[in-house]
């Protein structure tokens, strides 16, 4: 993937690695997901794999039964909302947003830009047509030799369930393997894995840019303060960008 493939990935995974952060996070997306299709995790998929990503990150049981009870509760009232910008040097910004206060959270996000030389709000829409949505599970080897299967079993499997690719990821911790497929099939790819009895690190929707470009790691450090300063804000849920 690159050197600056993994200079992203490893800033990223430091900076959601703060619990102060993460947990209200994830607590929006269970709610959202409660609110949306109730409050059953067996009956409803969304909000199954959002509690499985919430374990995934250690997050205590009080909180995810918190956040399931607050969207029967007017506090669970939230909107999600995406927000697009551009920054120097050809960098595209798609934010995915989850507030109680749209008003504040615009305020927020023109606040970054508007403070970042180069940087600005594009209208919506402009950039939806540079990234892909894509349904991304991850999972590490051991999970699918715990369900006595290989990769080339799995990948045959999950075709049915509308797996597009399987991407490989040597790290420190081992192999981990991410699967790929069109967001409309994220429901039944998540249900493939249910079948096959493989344990899921990380399962959501994200935006993956059709042209990625490469920068210098002067240009990565210019556009992760800007990064650094979205991502932190409270009612970012997730953050994209054309960066390789």
């Amino acid at each position: 993937m690159g050197r600056a493939f993994e200079y992203r990935r490893a800033a990223k995974e430091k900076r959601w690695d703060k619990m102060s952060k993460i947990f209200p996070k994830l607590a929006k997306t269970i709610t959202v997901a409660a609110k949306e299709g109730g409050i059953d995790p067996e009956m409803n998929a969304k909000l199954r794999t959002a509690i499985s990503n919430a374990k995934s990150q250690n997050m205590p049981k009080d909180n995810i039964e918190a956040a399931i009870k607050r969207a029967a509760g007017k506090d669970g009232i939230f909107s999600e909302i995406n927000y697009e910008g551009k920054a120097s040097n050809g960098v595209l910004i798609f934010i995915e947003c989850t507030t109680d206060n749209p008003t504040r959270t615009i305020a927020n996000i023109k606040s970054y830009f508007n403070k970042t030389p180069g940087a600005s709000i594009v209208p919506n829409g402009s950039l939806e047509f540079m990234f892909s949505r894509k349904s991304v599970f991850e999972f590490d080897k051991k999970n699918i030799q715990s369900a006595g299967i290989n990769i080339e079993e799995l990948e045959l499997a999950l075709i049915d369930y509308g797996l597009e690719d399987i991407e490989k990821i040597e790290t420190q911790e081992g192999e981990i393997f991410i699967v790929y497929g069109n967001y409309t099939d994220f429901g039944k790819l998540n249900e493939g894995f249910e079948k096959l009895q493989i344990p899921i690190n990380k399962a959501l929707l994200k935006r993956i840019p059709n042209n990625p470009i490469s920068l210098t790691e002067e240009q990565l450090n210019e556009i992760e303060k800007l990064l650094d300063k979205i991502e932190d804000d409270d009612d970012v849920q997730a953050v994209y960008t054309n960066i390789n």
